[in-house]
């Protein structure tokens, strides 16, 4: 009777220990498993983290890129504005140059027809006044000729509507038709732009 009882004793023990063991395995399974969670969050932390900074940092970046072209646009447009502004403020003064220039030139023309109209009432023959009327005349062609103004050629010449200007026709034979045989108002250019169309008068 004793021995079966410290067999039963004996089974205790071992179940109690098998239990305590179980245990201490259970705990360490959880506390693995609690390390293993918290690992692979952090772990899972950090990789989320890694491309948010990469993120944050191309977003900077570009801004800075951004930034940096606003800038150089803002100073090209000022020097695209200064530019503007020089270049109208030198073209007013081109204008008025060249006004200033060509009444310089004619001025001398006046002086020749005032002495001419003054001589007039003095002259004691036509032949005097004729001389002096030749010579403004002359003086104009060349001051015409210096500022690269050319009379436009006429009579003898087809119709050019880009320098003439009809302002009559008559019947002439079938060789004169369309061409002018007579300028009722001289026409000019200077250089390539007409200054004043030629009135004409053509066959027709």
């Amino acid at each position: 009777m004793a021995e079966d009882n410290n067999i039963e004793e004996q089974k205790v023990e071992n179940a109690e220990e098998q239990t305590v063991e179980n245990a201490a395995e259970a705990t360490a399974a959880d506390n693995a498993a609690s390390e293993a969670t918290e690992a692979t969050a952090e772990e899972a932390e950090t990789a989320t983290a890694e491309p948010v900074d990469e993120r944050d940092a191309r977003i900077a970046e570009l801004e800075a890129q951004v930034a940096a072209q606003k800038d150089q646009y803002l100073r090209l447009y000022a020097e695209f504005d200064n530019y503007k502004k020089r270049t109208l403020k030198e073209k007013a003064e081109l204008i008025q140059t060249a006004g200033k220039n060509v009444l310089e030139q004619m001025l001398p023309l006046i002086d020749d027809v005032e002495r001419a109209m003054a001589s007039v009432k003095t002259a004691e023959s036509v032949d005097g006044v004729k001389e002096g009327v030749d010579l403004i005349y002359n003086k104009f062609v060349k001051f015409l000729d210096s500022n690269n103004v050319k009379e436009i050629e006429t009579v003898g010449l087809p119709f050019n509507t880009d320098f003439h200007e009809a302002v009559a026709q008559v019947p002439m034979g079938e060789d004169k038709k369309g061409v002018v045989i007579d300028c009722t108002q001289k026409g000019y250019v200077m250089g390539e732009k007409v200054v004043r169309f030629a009135k004409v008068v053509i066959g027709a």
